[in-house]
């Protein structure tokens, strides 16, 4: 192992240079990957005899067609660009002047400009725009499809979907089509995961190397948004980076607080990255430039184990709850601060399925079973109730027909193992 810097620099150089390789340059079927991708969505509405969707999650949009558009803006101001779906029918209702972003896309048979039903858009006139807006969206599903069929929606403000039932239509939640739709990938899909976990490992590296004590966090967590975006990615869901004693208890939001000598600090990615895929793993590191106390080194110790053990009994054909029971005990000391999860779907974002701790299961868990073609975040948060630091480490699998693969390959540290 060569040594960076003073700040205990100990990854391995070779894997770090495997990282450095353009992101999108994978020889991807992208039209291969929409396809699949509006297959399954077409498939689990079929299965609930669901005539069509209404989505206004952008992220549910690009998964569907592959058309992306201010996703964060367009989440914040929804729905201003929506998707209707049918068996046999796409149509895109997208933002004003936006009409040319989806041109050439397979997946989309027509493009209207959307017309917003929010009060931001119609000020005190809201209940006549939503009215005015679901009387025209049922006339339109209704030649589709027929009279009084079922339609889909996902996230709508409350009183156009009030009006869409007004108007003669079932209502009914599309969230569980989407969600499994999206829970299983393609081979030509994974290609986009590894695409955007290796750009955002070449960020998380830029990162490492950057640390400095008497820099801010917000200046160090910068680093990782540089090399996302440069490698065009998309943007960073959280503010999840801290240092020190802001590591304890976990979800403390990345502040301008200064990095001092010889802390803990942690990191978990969380980038909407090339594609639009999720790059989802957690690092936890030390700002040196001396090597971790023996307290830093159990709390990274214990965290490693947990996340290995939990990858080591995942298997297709598993339930949920039997991955509950047999998951990683919690010792007592770290249980009260314990990571609100086990594992985690993760695709465009943190999705379906949710796998619970053992003990969480009974009020929060509920079953289904692993299947071949999930893409899992293993999660560990480890720091005692009243610690002065914490660790946070995940991992980011596959299931595959025999097993796991990994997927996040970013190297653990040495010193902190030791």
């Amino acid at each position: 192992m060569a040594e960076l810097d003073w700040h205990a620099e100990r990854a391995d150089l070779a894997d770090l240079a495997l990282l450095d390789r353009a992101p999108e340059d994978e020889g991807i079927d992208l039209a291969a990957v929409r396809g699949y991708r509006l297959g399954r969505v077409r498939a689990e509405m079929g299965k609930r005899d669901i005539a069509a969707v209404l989505l206004s999650d952008p992220v549910n949009i690009r998964y569907a067609t592959g058309a992306r558009n201010m996703q964060v803006f367009s989440q914040r101001n929804a729905p201003s660009r929506y998707l209707l779906l049918t068996q046999d029918r796409s149509i895109l209702f997208e933002f004003t002047g936006c009409a040319h972003l989806a041109e050439g896309l397979e997946t989309i048979d027509e493009v209207r400009v959307a017309r917003t039903a929010s009060f931001v858009a119609a000020g005190p006139d809201i209940a006549k725009r939503e009215k005015a807006w679901a009387a025209e969206m049922a006339d339109l599903v209704t030649s589709l499809v027929g009279k009084g069929t079922t339609l889909g929606i996902e996230r709508l403000n409350a009183g156009s979907a009030i009006a869409l039932r007004d108007a003669g239509l079932r209502i009914v939640d599309a969230q569980e089509p989407v969600e499994m739709a999206r829970a299983i990938k393609s081979a030509e899909e994974m290609k986009c995961v590894n695409a955007s976990l290796r750009a955002t490992e070449i960020g998380v590296a830029k990162l490492r190397a950057a640390i400095r004590p008497g820099m801010t966090e917000a200046e160090l967590w910068s680093v990782l948004h540089q090399s996302v975006i440069a490698q065009n990615g998309d943007y960073v869901e959280t503010r999840l980076l801290n240092a020190g004693e802001r590591t304890n208890p976990w979800f403390q939001e990345t502040s301008e607080n200064v990095i001092g000598v010889n802390e803990l600090i942690a990191l978990d990615t969380d980038v909407v990255g090339c594609h639009g895929y999720y790059s989802d793993f957690s690092r936890t590191f030390h700002s040196g430039p001396d090597k971790p106390s023996v307290t830093q080194r159990e709390l990274y110790k214990v965290a490693h184990e947990q996340v290995h053990h939990n990858m080591g009994i995942l298997r297709p054909g598993m339930t949920f709850r039997d991955y509950a029971d047999a998951a990683w005990e919690i010792p007592e000391q770290y249980y009260a601060n314990r990571y609100y999860l086990s594992a985690h779907g993760c695709g465009m974002t943190g999705e379906y399925p949710y796998l619970y701790h053992h003990g969480d299961f009974p009020d929060a868990g509920y079953d289904g079973v692993i299947e071949p073609g999930m893409t899992l975040c293993v999660e560990s948060y480890i720091g005692a109730e009243g610690g002065t630091e914490g660790v946070k480490l995940e991992q980011q699998v596959l299931i595959t027909e025999t097993g796991v693969e990994l997927l996040s390959r970013f190297p653990f540290e040495d010193d902190l193992l030791r």
